[in-house]
Formats: C-alpha cells, structure tokens, sequence
C-alpha cells in the first residue's frame, strides 16, 4: 500500500468503528494529521479521495464532513462507469447477465412487500410507456422509472442502487431504439404488462418469471445487436 492508501484506510477505520460516524464533522486538517500520525499533505491527499468516493464532503469554509453514507450516494459512481463501458461488447454482456442475475428475484421480493401506492406508480409508468409507442425519448425514461418502481417496492436501497449502477442510461437507450426500429417494442410492453399483473396479484414466483423472461429476451436481443455490429463493414453502424 502507498502511504496516501494507508492514510485513507485510517480515515475509514475511523468512520467504520463509529468514532467518526454519518453527518461528523472532521477536526480540522492539522488535528486529524497530528490525529493519525500524517503529514498534513497525505491527510489532504487521504480527504480529497475519500471526497470523490462520496465518503467525505468538503464543505468550502465551514470543513470536511463524513456524508449520508447511504447506499444510492456511495454507489453513485457505478452508473457513470457502466457508461464508459458502452464500447467494451464483452462488459456490456457481462453486465446484462448481472442484471439477469439480480433483477428476477428483486422483483420477486418486490411482489411481497409493495404497497399499493407503490403498485400505482409502476402502473402509472407503465401507462407512459405505451403512450410513448415510437418516443425512444419517453420510453427509456419511463421504462428505467418503472424498473427503479419495482425494485424500490423491496425496500432495499443498496439492491436499488446497485441494479440502477449497472443498467446504464446509454445502454437502456440504445436496445429502445433498437427495438423500435424492429418492431419489436410492443412484445417488450408486453413483458412490462406481464411484470406488472404478477405484482399485482402479489405472486412472488410468477414476478420473477416475468422479470426473468423480460431480461433473458432483452439479453438475447443485445447480443444479437452486438453480434451484428461485429460483422458489418468498418466504418458503418448497427443503426
């Protein structure tokens, strides 16, 4: 390890054992260096990090405090590194196999708790959905809306923000205008529809079916695309 490593991991073993716990403020950059036995740039060095991996927020003159620590800020970075991942085909397939992996059975567990506020508002986003017909704009935006419905019915925030992370704006964009363009975004509305009936009949088993199905044939249609754009002729495009 490097000493600015080391020096991050004393910070975090500070915030881990609660000596510095969600919403303390930091002493003041001599102190915590004098604290920990730093120098005062390693300390700078340490908060700086941690500032950019949402642990730490500096608050220009009023000083350094330990953030929410809540799963949907310090997972915050994913979501901007699955985007840098549009071009690596093998990641993107990687990624959707997470994604099959956790999003059948977080649905499943959604089918056991959601409310029926909750169940209005996946309906709601639904309804958008087939509103927006050819709007790739609109259904990306209410399809990824519907997603983060359904997942946040379970009431676990570090399963939402980890299925958020990987979906990928870019990504959800771009299989949405490769299904309009083939016809092929009415059988997705459907998939939705059936999601949305098994939540609401609050079957566990027929959700993550649903869920599963919708995945697993997004998951084909992905390498399909991928598969596609691999044998055109340099310099063209999938579409």
């Amino acid at each position: 390890m490097s000493l600015t490593d080391k020096a991050i991991e004393q910070i975090r073993e500070l915030i881990r054992t609660g000596a510095l716990p969600p919403g303390s403020k930091l002493p003041p950059e001599p102190d915590l260096a004098a604290q920990l036995g730093l120098s005062r740039n390693l300390a700078r060095e340490a908060v700086k990090a941690l500032a950019v991996a949402r642990i730490l927020e500096v608050r220009r003159g009023d000083g350094t405090y330990v953030t929410s620590l809540q799963p949907s800020l310090l997972l915050e970075g994913l979501g901007g590194a699955v985007e840098l991942l549009q071009g690596d085909s093998v990641a993107l397939q990687d990624l959707m196999e997470v994604r099959r992996l956790l999003e059948p059975v977080a649905t499943a567990l959604a089918a056991t708790r959601i409310s029926e506020d909750q169940l209005a508002e996946v309906k709601w986003h639904l309804d958008a959905m087939r509103e927006a017909c050819e709007d790739v704009e609109r259904l990306n935006a209410h399809d990824a809306a519907f997603h983060r419905a359904v997942v946040s019915a379970t009431g676990n925030e570090s399963l939402l923000a980890l299925l958020e992370g990987i979906s990928g704006r870019t990504l959800r964009a771009r299989i949405w205008r490769g299904l309009v363009d083939t016809q092929a975004a009415g059988r997705t509305l459907a998939e939705h529809e059936a999601i949305f009936e098994a939540l609401a009949a609050r079957d566990a088993t027929l959700s993550q079916a649903a869920a599963l199905l919708h995945v697993s044939n997004t998951e084909r249609w992905l390498k399909e695309h991928l598969r596609s754009a691999e044998v055109l002729p340099a310099g063209t495009t999938a579409g």
